[in-house]
């Protein structure tokens, strides 16, 4: 699988990932599939609901995640993936994020330090493991 991803994409997204650095970031990635290719058409910034672990760990609230589907659907597209940061970690699923990985959907994970990104990689849950997208665009 391929996930394209526009580079004004990238650049929002880390933007974000600055901003929310040392805390985990998270949102939501509309767009269309299509054969083997993800199309990101807009990504979308999502509340993190787990304030108590938000230094590595993620929650977004089903509110957020209503609103960024009912968007999508006024655009006939749909939502594809979600997208998250790591702070201070590497750009690959921990045993959290298999834990709460959907089946169908890209995980997009950018990963963050003091620096700034470093690397932005996605994975997608195939059976029990998750299976690495081509990042283009």
């Amino acid at each position: 699988m391929v996930l394209e991803l526009n580079p004004t994409f990238k650049v929002r997204l880390e933007h974000w990932a600055r901003l929310e650095y040392p805390k985990e970031c998270c949102g939501v990635l509309l767009g269309q599939l299509a054969e083997d290719v993800v199309r990101v058409k807009k990504v979308v910034q999502a509340r993190n609901a787990n304030v108590e672990r938000a230094g590595d760990r993620y929650e977004i609230p089903a509110e957020d995640l209503l609103r960024a589907d009912a968007l999508a659907r006024s655009r006939h597209w749909d939502i594809v993936g979600i997208w998250h940061t790591h702070p201070d970690h590497p750009a690959r699923p921990s045993i959290t994020d298999r834990a709460l990985a959907w089946d169908g959907w890209s995980y997009l994970i950018l990963a963050v330090n003091a620096q700034g990104v470093q690397a932005i990689r996605s994975w997608r849950l195939c059976g029990p493991d998750f299976a690495e997208e081509q990042v283009c665009g």
